[in-house]
């Protein structure tokens, strides 16, 4: 980490009114657009989709209103509505839901309502319930339309569309923004606030809420727990553990270990964590190779961070632990067309692409970056004399040590074994801040040291992507962008093969570095999914389009925004936005070169459960 009295170099920039006004400028050209008709078809679904579809399966089912229909009734209506729009539509998947699922799901229900539900799902007929479902997902996505509602809807449609212009809008002042620097970014995040409230999409009261989301206490915490390891000398004895076999420890020996360490890990284990991690040892590895002759070297602290950022990018898509996004898409694929995929099965296709990344990743980072200072011998002997004066392990390191294990084993194990050991899911976020909290009650670290060494700008910066990812999420936003640029490539003829498979993750890469890698996946994934069944039913290029799908939504190198692991690395106060394009655009492209690689060959090679070839 930085020392206190360096500051991060883009905070002291003020802001450029040349560029900010290209920003805002653009921002005011798109609201003046006319809403187009694409927009307002999807205000019609968000806005009055759900209504329209639970009235749609209580008058199939009972012959009655949504409005006359009882409580068990209405949460069969809704537990329908709801594995439609995940796109499982069959009697099969909505039996499965169990209680803890449907509470997933956001539907809240009585053990006793539950139980009538599964019972009248259980005696009706199979292909009845698939064939109410498919009526219901087409009245929603094809026949519902602006002329169908009474002047009451129209004014929440054409609310819906208005929000949705707003957002795209947002899409292009954040952007710019964050490209150019015309402001600091912090800034930027709560300019995001501000749009969202003074265009009514959020309340004052929302937006409060949504600042403090479980992954923003996670940046929060990890900023600390890294401070903890500074402050003990810890970050000192791991870089040391890691790099001191090293006969020659060159710049490029050194990024090479850190992207083969990395990656790998990212597949397993949390990207935000191992970024934490490596902050302070790539800060160590900097701060202890200058000298009185290079007193600074800022290409050597960015391509070390640099390489960080990407490595846990370039890791996610390994294993199906690497990300929510994996999860999200095996549990399409499965819903949506009863196709399942082990664990060790995702391995197999997801890996290659890690492998053949890390050299690429290498060779682009190495070419990128020219730093005056490429033999870090001197910082790994300045290291060894630190630690040789520090003797053994001492009381706060032992203790620095242990407090980290245990929140690394609880970010592991919150989902399942913490989960069901104290009935609570406590989350990433809280498990982190539990931890920084930790280091103060064992009195290895003080408040001071929080306060002065903890980037929060970053904190408040990573908090406002969150809330433009949700926000693109739940306007309907997200899905209006993927679902008009698909159609777009349909109509020159892209929508099927390798082509489609293309056009999607495509699509997903541009979304993930806008928002959330899980929710880009969700927005992207039951709409390539589907085409992918029109265009080849039956074929494995159902499995390969979500496997590319999940694959493309860690291609998040080119904003600050667009993952934990860019922000984290951000903190060190030595980048600037431009710099994670450097090798961002980069990366992105080999990325997807070796994305439609594995997928014309490698996964055609291996087949897919015996399926036929597209």
């Amino acid at each position: 980490m930085p020392d206190s009295n360096n500051k991060a170099s883009a905070y002291d920039k003020y802001i450029n009114y040349k560029r900010f006004s290209i920003a805002v400028a653009a921002f005011v050209i798109l609201l003046l657009i006319p809403i187009p008709d694409s927009m307002l078809d999807v205000g019609v679904e968000y806005a009055m989709g759900e209504s329209y579809v639970l009235d749609f399966y209580t008058h199939e089912l009972y012959n009655i209103s949504i409005n006359d229909a009882e409580q068990w009734q209405v949460l069969t209506a809704r537990v329908m509505e709801g594995c439609m729009r995940q796109g499982a539509l069959s009697k099969e998947i909505v039996v499965k839901r169990n209680l803890k699922s449907i509470k997933k799901m956001g539907i809240e229900a009585s053990e006793k309502l539950y139980e009538r539900h599964i019972a009248f799902i259980k005696q009706l007929d199979a292909v009845k319930v698939n064939d109410i479902m498919t009526r219901a997902r087409d009245l929603r996505y094809e026949k519902l339309s602006y002329s169908m509602l009474s002047d009451e809807q129209k004014k929440e449609a054409d609310q819906a569309a208005k929000h949705i212009h707003v957002c795209i809008a947002m899409v292009a002042f954040v952007v710019i923004c964050f490209i150019t620097e015309a402001m600091p970014l912090p800034g930027v995040a709560f300019c995001i606030g501000l749009i969202l409230v003074f265009s009514g999409i959020v309340t004052r009261t929302e937006v409060a809420q949504l600042f403090w989301s479980d992954a923003c206490w996670f940046i929060m915490g990890s900023l600390m727990f890294a401070v903890a390891f500074v402050r003990t000398g810890v970050d000192k004895r791991i870089c040391l553990i890691i790099f001191r076999s090293l006969a020659k420890p060159s710049i490029g020996w050194i990024t090479l270990i850190l992207i083969m360490v990395i990656a790998p890990c990212a597949s397993f284990i949390s990207d935000h964590a191992l970024a934490a991690i490596f902050l302070p040892i790539a800060m160590i590895l900097y701060n202890n190779s200058l000298n009185g002759n290079q007193a600074e070297d800022r290409e050597l602290v960015k391509m070390l961070m640099i390489t960080i950022a990407m490595a846990c990018n370039i890791g996610g898509f390994g294993s199906p632990s690497g990300g929510a996004r994996n999860v999200i898409m095996m549990t399409y694929m499965e819903d949506m067309f009863g196709i399942t995929m082990g664990y060790g099965q995702w391995i197999i296709y997801g890996m290659p692409f890690v492998l053949i990344m890390i050299p690429i990743l290498w060779i682009v980072i190495n070419k990128r970056f020219k730093p005056k200072i490429r033999d870090l011998s001197p910082a790994l002997e300045s290291l060894k004399a630190d630690i040789s004066r520090m003797g053994g392990w001492n009381r706060q390191q032992k203790i620095a040590i242990i407090i980290f294990l245990l929140m690394l084993a609880g970010w592991i194990t919150e989902k399942n074994l913490l989960l069901n050991l104290i009935g609570v899911r406590l989350g990433i976020g809280v498990i982190a801040v539990a931890g920084a909290v930790a280091y103060l009650l064992a009195g290895v670290v003080n408040w001071r040291d929080y306060q002065e060494k903890v980037d929060w700008g970053v904190v408040w910066l990573y908090a406002g992507a969150i809330i433009f990812g949700r926000t693109l999420d739940q306007t309907g936003t997200a899905y209006w962008i993927a679902r008009s640029i698909v159609n777009g490539l349909a109509n020159i003829g892209l929508d099927s093969g390798l082509a489609l498979l293309g056009a999607g993750s495509a699509v997903t890469a541009g979304l993930t570095n806008l928002m959330a890698d899980g929710p880009a996946a969700a927005s992207v994934g039951p709409i390539t999914l589907n085409m992918a069944a029109v265009s080849n039913p039956g074929t494995s290029l159902i499995p390969f389009m979500g496997l590319a799908t999940a694959c493309a939504s860690s291609f998040a190198y080119l904003l600050v925004i667009g993952t934990p692991p860019n922000a984290i690395v951000y903190s060190s106060g030595y980048l600037e936005a431009k710099d994670f394009l450097r090798v961002g655009i980069i990366c992105l492209v080999c990325s997807f070169i070796v994305l439609l690689i594995l997928s014309m060959f490698y996964w055609p090679l291996i087949g897919f459960a015996g399926m036929p070839a597209a």
